[in-house]
């Protein structure tokens, strides 16, 4: 009984790994989106702020998705590409605003002003349940086909809480990493004081270059999302593409297909999420409002900590 046990568990764990390695992007922007959150509060509340955004992304995932997901794979597994589709669509909308504020142009982006705590979990749990649909929703794409509904639910459960550890705990790294710079400056020793130092001054490139690697990553994986699921729902045009140029690159070996082939998905998902930044800004402006696209994440330039 315990070696079937272990085996079940080993199916589980492979299953899972593989489901979500085509969700990767999408869990860099979510660690990269979060620090922003906690910026402007104490130190002393850095750490609870992330604890209650963790508990609130586990509800989402297990409360909300989850759920939904398994009743989409029982009586109506046709919805799947239409949800990866506007998943993918938001993707792109975000990556494509992020990338305008690169070049100067900004969309009515409110001043906070003094923080508000509360605001600022829910803010960051709502961020998060778009997220961590795309997280889910990617990852039970990617299933083998006839699994049973409990090896399926052992799956997502597995993906939705290393996916949970990986991201809160490398964010609430993010945020507490100066502070520990700042205790080394203080130390006796001038090695660790410099290395210390070092560790603060450098915070503020990391969080840029987070911010960056997160929007390439949303554009790669929305417009992949697009392309592919396109051609779900018969539109096959772009899912050929996407075959027939890793095919045409295929010969020159399997990383320089993939460089091309997620390019090519990058690329499209700029255009598609510039079209969709457009749209949304001419409604705006029909409307008589000045819409604010910021979800908690910052251009680059003016992510620091």
């Amino acid at each position: 009984m315990s070696v079937g046990l272990l085996a079940v568990v080993d199916d589980i764990l492979s299953a899972a790994m593989k489901a979500s390695a085509k969700a990767a992007g999408v869990v860099i922007d979510d660690a990269a989106v979060t620090p922003q959150y906690v910026q402007g509060i104490t130190p002393a509340r850095e750490l609870p702020v992330v604890a209650k955004i963790t508990l609130g992304s586990l509800a989402n995932k297990f409360v909300i998705i989850i759920p939904i997901a398994l009743l989409l794979t029982a009586f109506a597994p046709w919805v799947l590409p239409f949800l990866l589709i506007l998943g993918g669509t938001y993707l792109c909308f975000e990556g494509a605003e992020k990338v305008l504020e690169w070049f100067g142009f900004h969309h009515g982006h409110d001043d906070e002003g003094a923080r508000n705590e509360n605001k600022l979990v829910w803010g960051a749990i709502r961020t998060d349940l778009i997220l961590s649909t795309e997280i889910m929703l990617i990852s039970l794409s990617n299933l083998e086909a006839g699994l049973s509904i409990w090896m399926t639910l052992g799956i997502l459960a597995v993906i939705a809480l290393v996916m949970t550890l990986v991201v809160y705990g490398a964010v609430a790294l993010l945020v507490k990493i100066d502070d520990i710079g700042l205790k080394m400056a203080k130390s006796d020793s001038q090695r660790v004081r410099h290395t210390g130092t070092r560790l603060v001054r450098s915070m503020p490139a990391v969080f840029r270059v987070i911010s960056v690697i997160g929007t390439v990553a949303m554009l790669w994986v929305g417009g992949h999302l697009l392309l592919a699921n396109l051609g779900e729902i018969g539109l096959h045009f772009f899912s050929d593409m996407l075959h027939g140029i890793h095919d045409f690159l295929a010969p020159a070996g399997a990383v320089i297909a993939w460089i091309g082939e997620t390019f090519v998905s990058a690329v499209a998902g700029l255009a598609a999420g510039l079209i969709v930044v457009g749209v949304v800004l001419l409604i705006g402006r029909m409307l008589g409002k000045r819409p604010s696209f910021s979800e908690g994440g910052e251009s680059p330039a003016n992510v620091a900590h």
